[in-house]
């Protein structure tokens, strides 16, 4: 397809109803049903990928004392121009005004979770994912769409292990990725991006993650290039880039290896002789954002979405009314099966239920006249026009299944 009949996602959003942005809410998205579908199927995704890698779902708060940032080193990084911070009146200070802060990302909170109790050498490595709703200034002139936004949603994670086990964290985080990013048929690269000028921690500390990252990437026989001097403020990191079907690079999934927050926050386990020790934090997201990465997959497939991210997998279309009572048949089966089905009842032609479904870019169009019914049969086509014939309702309804467990 040509890029320049491509369509935005922007636009594809209202024409599928899937998600819009207003000025009422300046860089927050309104999910519409059919996008909340493909939204809460990658959140499912993310879910099963993550439990299945031993993490532990976590929640922290959307709103805490500004101290928590600038004893992690972000406020002083970011506070004055990327954070959205409140001066509040508490009355358990005393009814002083304390400074609040929307958190622009998890970190910081994981590590009070880590502290919630005293932690031995068994209960390591420690995995906590969190989905959390993230706020941050961007520029007005900044924001577009879902690609750039102040309300985000992170598929987070956060990794507290001993020193000696950090590659073989940052490894496994590395197969997921691939194995993740492969489904989608991303083209990606992978670039090491090194300590940059203003940073927090030692040298000496820097050298072993920046090393441990190399390591791993070479053990895994992955091509990477160097985004040198693009590290975060408190250690190195692997980031995943994709270009989009119009040929834009973004930075998605990553990995960090982090030295200063454990040390910022006096993180510690008892080892196996008893004595103190400091964990090291492994930070990781595969998505990024749940926004931007809807955003590109909206684009990828103009929103043509594989039948297991579809917000409508079957369309039912009676030929006339006489085929009511069989669609109905046919519609509560699929439902059964967890198949999202639209059944078009209304009085229509049957052409123009197929338009609407071919637009609704709806993956399986299920016609059904007075041949089906005496057969007890369907007959299926595609929303691209091809015709796969009749078959037996269970058929399709394993075909349908099928293409949702492989996720194509």
């Amino acid at each position: 397809m040509n890029k320049t009949s491509l369509k935005d996602h922007r636009e594809i959003g209202r024409e599928l109803e899937l998600f819009f942005t207003d000025d009422i809410a300046p860089g927050a998205p309104f999910w519409l049903p059919n996008g909340l579908v493909i939204f809460k199927e990658l959140e499912k995704f993310i879910r099963e990928l993550t439990l299945g890698a031993g993490y532990q779902e976590t929640s922290t708060p959307i709103m805490v004392k500004s101290d928590l940032f600038k004893q992690s080193g972000h406020f002083s990084k970011f506070g004055e121009h990327n954070m959205y911070n409140l001066s509040l009146s508490d009355e358990e200070e005393g009814k002083k005004s304390v400074s609040y802060t929307l958190k622009p990302m998890n970190c910081p909170e994981s590590t009070i979770l880590y502290r919630f109790k005293n932690r031995s050498y068994r209960e390591l490595p420690l995995r906590y994912s969190e989905i959390g709703r993230l706020h941050r200034r961007e520029k007005s002139g900044e924001v577009h769409g879902l690609l750039r936004v102040r309300q985000l949603t992170m598929d987070d994670a956060h990794i507290f292990a001993r020193e000696e086990k950090i590659a073989e964290e940052v490894g496994n985080i590395l197969d997921t990725m691939v194995a993740f990013y492969n489904i989608f048929d991303f083209e990606y690269e992978f670039k090491l991006a090194t300590r940059p000028e203003e940073r927090a921690g030692s040298d000496s500390d820097w050298d072993k993650a920046e090393k441990t990252l190399e390591d791993v990437l070479k053990h895994k026989k992955l091509k990477y290039s160097p985004k040198d001097r693009d590290g975060a403020f408190y250690g190195p990191k692997i980031d995943l880039h994709i270009k989009d079907s119009q040929g834009r690079e973004w930075q998605l999934a990553t990995v960090q290896i982090d030295f200063h927050m454990p040390n910022a926050f006096d993180l510690k386990y008892t080892d196996e002789n008893g004595d103190p020790k400091r964990p090291v934090m492994v930070h990781r997201a595969i998505f990024g954002s749940f926004e931007r990465f809807v955003a590109i997959l909206t684009e990828q497939y103009q929103g043509a979405f594989p039948v297991w991210l579809s917000p409508t997998q079957v369309a039912i279309l009676p030929i006339t009314d006489g085929q009511l009572s069989y669609c109905k048949k046919i519609d509560e089966d699929l439902k059964s099966a967890s198949i999202r089905t639209r059944l078009y009842d209304k009085n229509e032609t049957l052409q123009a239920k197929i338009r609407d479904a071919t637009l609704q870019k709806t993956p399986y169009i299920v016609i059904v006249g007075a041949k089906e019914v005496a057969a007890k049969k369907v007959s299926i086509r595609t929303r691209d026009g091809k015709d796969l014939g009749q078959m037996e309702l269970s058929k399709f309804r394993d075909k349908v299944l099928g293409g949702i467990a492989t996720k194509a």
